[in-house]
């Protein structure tokens, strides 16, 4: 098995582990009624957008989510929570070193042997879900599982359902589709994203991924019989029956979102190991963006 094959399938564990951790960390995160960002960049980002839409969604405080890159600095926030499972990513130590002494932070990370460590007011040391691989499965939803379960948010049944996800088989014909399309609604827009991300990075495949809602303005348009279009949690009425009209494959969502994108990055890989790639090692991508000064 590849790194990312072995790493993905520890994920039920993993899971496991981060809900039991969750009150243990408590302090740190963010409390009930608080103003926060959460920030990330690529996969980190995208657990960022789904945090954020879990925690607003939850009445527990209003809730942004940026690009590290992107963060607007006039702004001001009771707290920062930074995803980074390298903790050397530059634009997340650049934004967490300008906010300090102003904004409380966190920093979700596998490694608090690295620079996030100085810059962030808090660490929360994820290093038994750090991986191997470049690409980012089993560190990206335990942080998020963390952040889920820290909000009251985590079930038994979504173990159960990432065990489902690892123990089934996935659509017979689906690794020979050439176009792949996510869709989400509310915190699974976030999933959605990462799944696409994980299709592009391990298997170079042409990937998509919109609010379920956005499908019907335009990206539907190019949906042909060679298109599998994917949905995460709930789809909007009438939807499936226009995607299946223009011929494309409909993949309802019947697991927990979360496990459902643990099926995405099973297929990611699939598609990565017919195509004759190591989807350990994506063209042009390392472990961590570090930028020279």
């Amino acid at each position: 098995m590849t790194h990312v094959e072995n790493e993905l399938r520890s994920q039920p564990e993993c899971w496991t582990r981060a809900a039991r951790e969750a009150d243990r960390h408590a302090a740190a995160l963010p409390a009930r009624g608080e103003r926060v960002a959460i920030v990330g960049c690529g996969t980190s980002y995208y657990m960022a957008l789904a945090a954020a839409a879990l925690r607003e969604d939850a009445g527990q405080g209003e809730t942004d989510a940026f690009p590290a890159s992107e963060f607007p600095r006039a702004r001001a926030y009771d707290r920062i929570v930074a995803l980074t499972r390298s903790g050397t990513t530059t634009e997340v130590l650049d934004l967490l070193g300008a906010l300090k002494d102003r904004t409380r932070s966190v920093a979700l990370t596998a490694d608090p042997g690295t620079p996030v460590t100085a810059v962030a007011d808090h660490v929360v040391p994820l290093g038994w879900a750090d991986e191997r691989s470049v690409v980012q499965t089993r560190f990206a939803t335990t942080a998020l599982t963390l952040l889920r379960a820290h909000l009251g948010l985590h079930t038994d049944t979504v173990v159960a359902d990432a065990r489902t996800a690892l123990a089934t088989d996935l659509p017979e014909g689906l690794t020979a589709r050439t176009q792949f399309t996510f869709l989400g609604r509310g915190w699974t827009v976030g999933l959605a994203h990462e799944a696409a991300l994980k299709m592009r990075e391990a298997s170079l495949s042409w990937t998509e991924a919109y609010p379920a809602m956005e499908y019907r303005h335009g990206p539907i348009s190019v949906a042909t019989g060679t298109t599998a279009t994917w949905m995460f949690g709930e789809a909007p009425d009438g939807l499936a029956a226009q995607v299946r009209a223009t011929g494309a494959a409909w993949l309802p969502a019947t697991l927990d979102p979360l496990a459902e994108l643990v099926r995405a990055q099973r297929l990611a890989v699939a598609v990565a190991a017919a195509r004759g790639l190591d989807p350990d090692r994506p063209r042009h991508l390392t472990r961590s963006v570090i930028l020279a000064p």
